[in-house]
């Protein structure tokens, strides 16, 4: 955390410093706009522009040139070029340099504010949070998963409405056979992130062991909403391989398996099922062989042999 609001600090520094450019900068503009503006043309240059044409139009007037009439509507539009010339050239006095300087020291309060009440909104701080726990658990001297499900617990307190929390909560429940404390995270991450498939087929698998591998009401509603909008979700094919198989369909045990290896993205599970399989079709052929003397113990071992690569399967 030092090192993130060190880099925080870092890039506001840069913005602070853009804050406070243009206020050291102004006594320079204010000079240069100054000198530009004296050697612009002023009220004094165009009344003697308007004193030069006058006489011209006088001078006209008196060699016959020009009537009475025409030099009356000539001297007028000469008063209104003179009007309108001065209204453009008069311009304000200019302001002080140092004018304003108070409102850049609040705008870089405002700026540090704002910053961080963004960061604290859209940014990912908890999440930098829950790393720094993990990590203190996994690099000291007492780490194991009842420590580190400690330190989680801690950061679940701290940031309830964190998904990412309970993301990392979960597995470690479930692979420490605390199947109901599962449970419950993995409900409070749907809550959070809502009825995703992935989500469902978890808890349904959750719930499906904690029952002792019963598919009851609960759990096939669960299966059917997944099923409804992903069809081929791999942990609920999972899940109803080892039913199949359980019920002795192990044709139907071995396509649900197929699926589910089909969309999985983990070897460890894949490499399972494949074993999973392997067993259903020692199970078909045994159905078709003759049965094993009891008294055979050779025999005996091996027909519980997929039951252990079932075990390794929900494992």
């Amino acid at each position: 955390m030092t090192a993130l609001w060190l880099a925080f600090g870092a890039l506001l520094v840069p913005a602070l410093w853009w804050l406070v450019m243009p206020l050291r900068l102004a006594h320079r503009v204010r000079a240069a706009q100054r000198d530009t503006e004296a050697r612009e043309p002023g009220t004094e240059d165009n009344l003697a522009v308007y004193r030069r044409r006058l006489a011209s139009l006088e001078s006209a007037l008196a060699r016959g040139d020009l009537s009475t009439q025409g030099f009356e509507t000539d001297r007028l539009e000469l008063e209104r070029e003179l009007l309108e010339d001065t209204r453009r050239t008069r311009r304000s006095p200019l302001r002080a340099s140092r004018a304003g300087r108070l409102l850049v020291p609040v705008l870089m309060v405002a700026v540090v504010i704002t910053s961080l009440l963004a960061y604290q909104q859209s940014g990912s701080e908890g999440d930098l949070a829950l790393r720094a726990a993990q990590q203190q658990v996994l690099n000291g001297p007492e780490a194991s998963p009842a420590r580190l499900i400690e330190a989680l617990e801690e950061q679940a307190a701290r940031q309830p409405d964190n998904p990412n929390v309970w993301r990392s909560l979960f597995p470690l429940y479930r692979d420490s056979g605390r199947l109901e404390a599962g449970q419950r995270a993995l409900q409070r991450l749907i809550e959070l992130q809502g009825r995703r498939p992935a989500l469902l087929a978890e808890l349904a698998q959750l719930r499906y062991f904690a029952g002792g591998r019963r598919l009851d009401a609960d759990i096939q509603a669960l299966v059917d909403e997944v099923l409804a909008e992903a069809p081929a979700q791999p942990t609920i094919m999972g899940m109803l391989g080892i039913e199949a198989f359980q019920n002795a369909e192990y044709q139907l045990a071995i396509e649900r398996w197929r699926k589910a290896i089909a969309g999985m993205g983990d070897e460890r599970s894949s490499r399972a099922l494949r074993q999973g399989i392997e067993a259903a079709r020692q199970r078909l052929g045994a159905d078709q062989a003759p049965r094993p003397d009891p008294q055979d113990k050779t025999s005996t071992e091996n027909s519980r042999a997929p039951e252990r690569v079932i075990d390794k399967v929900v494992e």
